[in-house]
């Protein structure tokens, strides 16, 4: 089975390292000649009269056809070899499976929860696509949940910077709003919104919506009085395997954490402990960067959303606590006598792991309009290449074809940025604060309507639109934020047009 072993950052001694400048590469360095090729072909154009060589393949090779329905982003890497497809075929067939609670006649599909937030990766990622916040007391919120977390008194690794949280000691580490039968569900989130209006130069005014969180119908008693809660959206899936192959070396060299250059933006790695590979790594995925392969966010989302053990996440209750008696002693799937004693065995972990590095990033649209060009001009002019980095070649991989030696146009530095106050969630997550988050990539932003049947944008969907995701933008952003509202009409109205064909 396929593995993404390749493209990580790991520490010269497990958990001990104290600065970046310990870290040291899995993959064999570029040579002189090849990185300076690289260099070229990755640096920013100041032509925007037509598109650059290849920018209408986001994904190189692998980059698949727009379809013009609701499975843009469901479709398999257009270079994938034929004897992989099974892989990808199987992979997904596990990514759409329901899964039950036990005991249940379905031995191949029991083991949901006790607690949990879907009963399957589909329900999250309807489409691969985007999730969204409920629109409403008979909207549940299956794709989008709170993180829980207390503040503890010391760290629980040694790697430099890491900020002392832990799980809220009842509700684990995020709160579960669904639970088997005669069980009590953890409790439901709520939202409530505050209008905030902004002004543009032009006199248009955007009301954007700022929630708030709170937790209704406990079942479990009372929250930590200190506990902090941060919502997540369930993501898009396209081209996580690309983004795991960029070489560690080409992200770090982005970090800025001093702003020694001066240009206010000081992004720096998350570095994070690998339930894979067992030692602290480049943190690529999350809204924080808590994970650093895809295998590993594959693993913390069956046991966290579903309450499913796999290899990497052997408890067989997910993230039920001590305080839950109930849920811990309740019937659990796949005992010992089953294949390897887990829910979901390393062979299926495998093929979802292999089947979400390969959903295709669909072509670019209309790279030749005159609107889009225009658009990509004022995109680089106001500053949002500072952290949205167009372009990346990944690593050489011998055994991964679909992801190796690609130009890719993500549009991320896959570093975290104070984001300013508007934005944080005042929850640390590992090396992050509670104001900082990691760059999304843009790729297939302009398709999350058509994909997701929705507009919501940024970690939590506040953002209706993308001008109103734009206008949360503070901290590091909020120059280019400011340098946004103070557009005219027409160079705005370029600038959304250009995101949409991303």
């Amino acid at each position: 089975m396929l593995r993404a072993a390749f493209a990580l950052c790991l520490l010269s001694h497990p958990i001990a390292a104290q600065t970046l400048d310990d870290l040291q590469l899995s993959t064999v360095p570029r040579t002189t000649s090849e990185a300076a090729r690289i260099a070229t072909v990755t640096a920013p154009t100041n032509d925007f009269t037509q598109p650059e060589a290849f920018e209408d393949k986001p994904a190189g090779a692998a980059t698949v056809r727009a379809r013009g329905n609701a499975d843009a982003f469901s479709q398999l890497s257009a270079n994938m070899p034929f004897a992989h497809e099974m892989d990808f075929k199987l992979g997904n067939a596990l990514f759409r499976k329901t899964w039950v609670a036990s005991p249940s006649s379905t031995l191949a599909s029991d083991g949901l929860g006790p607690l949990y937030n879907a009963r399957a990766c589909q329900d999250c990622h309807l489409k691969d696509g985007r999730g969204h916040a409920p629109t409403g007391p008979d909207d549940r919120s299956v794709s989008m949940f709170l993180r829980l977390s207390v503040p503890a008194p010391s760290a629980a690794t040694e790697i430099a910077g890491w900020l002392a949280t832990a799980p809220e000691p009842t509700y684990g580490g995020q709160l579960q709003d669904f639970a088997s039968p005669g069980l009590p569900a953890e409790g439901q989130m709520q939202i409530t919104y505050t209008d905030v209006p902004v002004t543009l130069a032009d006199g248009m005014v955007v009301t954007l919506r700022r929630p708030v969180y709170s937790v209704g119908d406990l079942g479990y008693g009372p929250l930590h009085p200190d506990a902090m809660l941060s919502p997540r959206v369930a993501p898009q899936m396209i081209g996580l395997g690309l983004l795991e192959a960029i070489p560690a070396a080409d992200i770090l060299v982005l970090a800025d954490a001093d702003d020694v250059d001066g240009d206010g933006i000081s992004g720096r790695p998350s570095i994070v402990p690998s339930a894979e590979f067992g030692v602290p790594m480049l943190g690529r995925f999350g809204y924080k960067g808590g994970a650093a392969t895809v295998r590993d966010q594959s693993a913390g989302a069956f046991a966290g959303d579903m309450g499913l053990s796999t290899p990497l996440h052997p408890a067989p209750w997910g993230d039920c606590t001590e305080g839950q008696f109930d849920c811990i002693t309740a019937p659990h799937g796949q005992e010992a006598n089953s294949r390897d004693g887990l829910e979901v065995d390393a062979q299926s972990l495998d093929l979802v792991t292999f089947y979400a590095q390969n959903l295709g990033v669909p072509a670019r649209r209309d790279v030749a309009s005159p609107q889009v060009l225009r658009g990509k001009g004022v995109f680089y002019a106001t500053g949002c290449t500072g952290c949205h980095t167009p372009k990346h070649v990944t690593a050489r991989l011998d055994n991964q074809p679909e992801q190796s030696f690609q130009l890719i146009w993500p549009y991320t530095d896959l570093l975290l940025h104070d984001m300013g106050e508007g934005l944080a969630d005042n929850r640390p997550e590992g090396r992050a604060t509670g104001r900082e988050w990691k760059t999304p990539p843009l790729w297939g932003i302009g398709l999350t309507e058509q994909v997701s049947g929705h507009s919501q944008f940024l970690h939590d969907g506040r953002a209706r639109s993308l001008l109103e995701a734009i206008l949360w933008h503070g901290g590091e952003a909020q120059a280019v934020r400011d340098r946004v509202v103070s557009l005219p009409t027409p160079d705005r109205d370029a600038l959304i047009t250009f995101l949409e064909s991303l």
